[in-house]
């Protein structure tokens, strides 16, 4: 073994690499593979060529998608979500796989639950059909999502053909400023550096700002690596991340969480270390962050004015025209109070116990000036919120507070944006129809959404926080 210095991402791939083909393609082992009601295809796949799961007890099936919010036992749930999630239930059962079902208490986003349980752990390599699965990276695990054919493949082998990416490395220095947190540190690297800025890279995030952050916002800023182009995102773990794990069901327990903690303690990147692409950011110049386009890279402070394409010059002209005439803004115009017709806060992106608090502390006391939705991560999520109050705060502000499952994110349950309607909304994409035909959705903090319920307006939550932070 070369004694060179080495990136994180050189020691978790290292560590699961069972062969390199002559043309660079390493085959993988996979510690842990979850799956979700979109994977039908893979089972189907795996069915017709007679093969069975090869490693059951190292998969996890979670209903999320298509999980409705509302009335699960009645009007909530059509024939096609309730055949959707009986099949995921039913290839589980046939293959012996785990599954958190729909009435199951540990159900909820895949993203959200997988460390909520303890299955996503330091020095792991975990694969999802879901883009988001880098998600996991902030557990200094080697998390990324696949396809169908791959899901199939892992099911068949507990293996993965993979390209090594080139390994990035994006510091944030300094400290926060209040109200300000890891959605935007996302939304403003993705900014700074274009939706295809770290293309070809696993980015590994890093320095004081990073160092800061809970677990749940190292989550978040993982969670929308792959919107700014990289293959998926990685914090490196520390002492925040062991006690953070320490406990959950699917963890160490009692005497190997100690053993695993010295064994986590190596996985970082040598301080010599080279990595193929260096980005710093000063984190004290990050401002409340909101998106104004139709991509993740059409982002600005709160602050800011509404971009103008006839300042700009070619295809970049053109992209920002179609996407303001889609999104139904003027340009030159503040994006501070642009009319806002309804709420959304949840995903996998922000809808964990953190997130849900950072809305509360906003809406406390206060009535919203639109309807909003609010979708807890999972059902723990949704058990603890309750616990501490929080749903009441939401209620008393006027939202809705509903089950837990992927919901408004890609509204596959039913829980739509109507056409031409404007959205705050704390997810990870801003596509056109992302939430629905013809939505328009602004991409945000839960405090920057929270704030726009209230408002009924894109507001900067900051002056709303004086006195409650």
């Amino acid at each position: 073994m070369s004694d060179a210095p080495r990136t994180l991402l050189d020691r978790l791939w290292a560590d699961h690499e069972i062969h390199l083909r002559d043309d660079g393609v390493s085959l993988l082992w996979v510690d842990r593979h979850l799956v979700h009601e979109g994977s039908h295809h893979a089972f189907r796949k795996i069915a017709e060529r007679g093969l069975s799961v090869a490693e059951p007890s190292l998969t996890t099936a979670i209903v999320d998608h298509y999980a409705p919010t509302r009335a699960r036992d009645g009007d909530g749930i059509t024939d096609d979500i309730r055949r959707m999630i009986a099949t995921l239930e039913e290839n589980a059962a046939r293959h012996g796989i785990r599954c958190f079902g729909l009435r199951d208490a540990r159900q909820g986003i895949v993203h959200v639950t997988g460390p909520e349980q303890g299955l996503t752990l330091p020095g792991l390599l975990l694969v999802c059909g879901d883009s988001h699965t880098s998600t996991h990276g902030a557990l200094g695990a080697l998390a990324f999502g696949i396809g169908a054919t791959e899901v199939a493949h892992v099911l068949a082998t507990q293996t993965i053909w993979q390209t090594k990416p080139k390994a990035m490395r994006l510091n944030f220095e300094g400290r926060l400023g209040p109200g300000v947190g890891a959605k935007d540190m996302a939304l403003g690297w993705i900014a700074k550096l274009g939706a295809d800025g770290a293309r070809g890279h696993a980015v590994e995030y890093t320095g004081e700002a990073v160092r800061g952050l809970s677990l749940e916002g190292r989550m978040t800023l993982c969670n929308l690596s792959i919107e700014g182009g990289a293959r998926f995102g990685m914090v490196a773990p520390d002492t925040k991340t062991v006690d953070w794990i320490a406990g959950r069901a699917f963890a160490p327990q009692d005497a190997l969480i100690d053993r695993a903690r010295e064994i986590w303690a190596d996985l970082r990147s040598d301080a010599d270390a080279v990595f193929d692409r260096d980005e710093t950011i000063d984190a004290t110049d990050i401002a409340p962050i909101v998106t104004w386009g139709t991509s993740p890279e059409d982002a600005l402070p709160i602050t800011a004015t509404i971009p103008d394409p006839a300042r700009l010059s070619g295809s970049r002209a053109r992209k920002v025209g179609e996407a303001l005439d889609y999104m139904g803004l003027s340009p030159g115009h503040p994006l501070e109070g642009t009319p806002v017709d309804q709420v959304f806060i949840g995903s996998c992106t922000n809808a964990r116990l953190d997130d849900l608090r950072a809305a509360a502390a906003v809406l406390a006391g206060r009535r919203a000036q639109v309807p909003g939705l609010v979708s807890p991560g999972s059902a723990l999520v949704k058990r603890a919120a309750e616990q501490e109050g929080l749903d009441r705060i939401f209620r008393e502000a006027g939202l809705e507070w509903v089950d837990a499952g992927c919901s408004m994110c890609v509204g596959m349950n039913g829980d739509l944006v109507q056409p031409g309607k404007r959205c705050a909304s704390t997810t990870n994409r801003n596509f056109r129809g992302r939430q629905g035909p013809g939505a328009r959705t602004h991409l945000m903090s839960p405090a920057m959404a929270a704030a726009a319920a209230i408002t009924g307006t894109l507001t900067d939550v900051r002056p709303m926080l004086e006195g409650r932070l």
